[in-house]
């Protein structure tokens, strides 16, 4: 008999002796909110521009985020007026290569990690919307930020495709040169709320 047979033998062994399997209840954590500062700090260590806010100051704080004459393009059902922004109507990935910038809000954010998950509902638009501009202006409020992940998955809708955004987009090539922009926006831009 092979030292595999041998060792194959021993596990059929062991799993047929062994008693009816322990249930074990799922650990559940009471969900907190999260760190709005950590949030804060951890996009701003991704390159990203965070920029706080009270509610009423939504608008200027967008204002200040885009370029002067910039293009800008937002989803349907965005509660924020963006003067001159044309809304997504179906647009082509060439149209928005074009687009300078789009304005979205978040489902949620997550405060250890810095990341902000789009479920791509109203005011969040298509995944193609988020990105193929160059510059994702994102509008998150302290109550969207959570303390971690596993919090974070259980306010997203499972059945709804999630985006996970954490910092602009960036890679490495093989002498560890970072470049920005290859897979999404190049500059990633929060406004924090609250």
């Amino acid at each position: 008999m092979s030292a595999r047979d041998e060792i194959l033998r021993a596990v059929r062994d062991a799993v047929g002796s062994a008693r009816r399997p322990v249930d074990v209840p799922p650990v559940t954590r009471p969900e907190r909110e999260g760190d709005v500062e950590l949030f804060a700090e951890r996009v701003a260590d991704y390159r990203a521009t965070v920029v706080r806010c009270a509610p009423d100051g939504v608008v200027a704080a967008l204002a200040e985020a885009l370029p002067e004459g910039a293009s800008v393009v937002v989803p349907d059902g965005l509660p924020y007026a963006v003067p001159g922004a044309v809304r997504d109507d179906a647009l082509t990935a060439t149209d928005l290569d074009a687009v300078t910038a789009v304005v979205t809000t978040a489902t949620v954010a997550i405060a250890t990690t810095g990341t902000i998950v789009l479920s791509h509902g109203p005011g969040e638009g298509r995944r193609v919307l988020t990105l193929v501009p160059d510059l994702h202006v994102c509008v998150v409020r302290a109550d969207q930020v959570v303390d971690d992940v596993p919090a974070a998955v259980r306010r997203l809708d499972p059945g709804r495709p999630t985006t996970w955004i954490s910092g602009p987009s960036a890679t490495s090539d093989i002498e560890l040169n970072r470049v920005e922009g290859v897979h999404g926006p190049r500059t990633l831009h929060v406004v924090l709320v609250g």
